[in-house]
């Protein structure tokens, strides 16, 4: 079976006419959902939040995939993991009680790895949290980043290989710290085999609602966006998929 590689473009239809080769991107009417896909059982679903975290890259995806459980049984169990049981405080100075430190975290099915202050320098250099994130992802069905997230799933080495994306304005230090990945801009997320990394900010929810739609189906999708008031349609929005 064909990976299914999925991007989404940020702004009007026309915005992506003049990027390069491998940024070239084409509208599908190809439904996204497939009964291969709906999962057997919950999913556990872990937010990796720690010190810095970005309020929207976290409450964005933890909202949406929240709310599937009142759309379809089984939907999906969310946690917040973080190193220790230790307080953590976003960026913007919201408080927040792990669930789970490393050392007790149950299964993950889906590793949620949203955007944090210093992903782009000195958590890369966190031995102990990008083992964490390799071990978890390696075994995870889905690894998902949010912004700047992506810069740690490249350092856990789970970019290798696939098509990625991360915050618009930090593409270019993306490419110069992993030359080797493919990197895609003016997009909102891109989907490559477990693989989905976004923008992030307030297009943190597209990633989110696109792998709801994957797993669940349209209608599920368009309940929780509904609960949200989020005018989500996946066929209105670019996209690219495998030869």
């Amino acid at each position: 079976m064909k990976k299914l590689v999925f991007a989404i473009c940020l702004g009007l239809l026309a915005g992506c006419a003049n990027h390069q080769d491998n940024n070239q991107v084409a509208q599908t009417t190809k439904p996204v959902f497939s009964e291969s896909n709906k999962p057997q059982k919950e999913l556990n679903v872990g937010f990796l939040a720690i010190d810095g975290v970005y309020n929207s890259e976290l409450m964005a995806p933890f909202d949406i995939f929240q709310h599937t459980i009142f759309h379809t049984d089984p939907g999906m169990k969310t946690f917040i993991v973080s190193p220790s049981h230790d307080v953590i405080t976003t960026f913007e100075g919201i408080r927040i009680t792990p669930d789970y430190s490393f050392d007790d975290v149950p299964e993950i099915d889906v590793l949620v790895v949203p955007s944090a202050e210093h992903n782009m320098d000195t958590d890369l250099e966190n031995k102990r949290l990008i083992s964490f994130v390799r071990e978890t992802g390696l075994n995870a069905r889905f690894i998902m980043s949010l912004c700047d997230g992506a810069f740690i799933l490249a350092q856990a080495g789970l970019l290798d290989d696939v098509k990625c994306t991360t915050f618009p304005s930090d593409i270019p230090k993306f490419r110069e710290t992993f030359p080797e990945l493919d990197v895609y801009e003016d997009i909102s997320f891109v989907h490559d085999g477990q693989a989905i990394t976004s923008a992030g900010g307030a297009k943190s929810y597209d990633p989110a609602l696109y792998l709801v739609e994957y797993l669940y189906g349209k209608r599920v999708a368009d309940g929780v966006a509904a609960g949200l008031v989020i005018d989500w349609d996946v066929h209105q929005i670019k996209n690219i998929l495998p030869e």
